[in-house]
């Protein structure tokens, strides 16, 4: 079977509207872009030559710091990562950790439930004056806390 081909010039043109657009699209972006670029390096905003110091253990600053965790026994003893604290070393940690986290430090309390009110209500006297305001004290569910569940 043969196929007919009708050879019309006029059917065969190119449309180069979408072409021409894409092109003035790449100027304006780079006009602009370059615009900014200038402007950046003769105001002293663009690039600084520095020697930017090295940190082993650099964390983003987007990261949020390590909650801070206080046990109190029932004898009324604080505990920091295993390390007994008295009250003075415990409000001048507190300090030192609001320092270094400004705004973003947290402490859980977790007191043991023979322990006396006191010295939690201490702990968070301390984080008071320490101006640490997200603290908590933790807790045991009552139906976790429930015998035989």
């Amino acid at each position: 079977m043969q196929f007919q081909l009708q050879k019309n010039a006029e059917k065969r043109r190119l449309d180069m509207t979408p072409m021409i657009d894409c092109v003035f699209q790449l100027l304006l972006f780079f006009l602009v872009a370059s615009h900014f670029e200038e402007q950046a390096r003769m105001t002293g905003e663009g690039e600084l030559d520095a020697n930017l110091p090295e940190a082993a253990a650099a964390m983003p600053m987007v990261m949020r710091p390590r909650e801070l965790i206080v046990n109190i026994d029932s004898q009324g003893q604080f505990f920091v990562s295993g390390e007994v604290q008295s009250e003075p070393q415990l409000g001048n940690l507190l300090r030192r950790s609001q320092v270094d986290n400004p705004g973003n430090q947290s402490v859980v309390i977790r007191g043991d439930e023979t322990a006396d009110w006191k010295y939690i209500a201490r702990v968070m006297s301390l984080c008071n004056q320490a101006q640490i305001n997200d603290y908590r004290v933790a807790v045991v569910p009552e139906d976790e806390a429930a015998p035989g569940n």
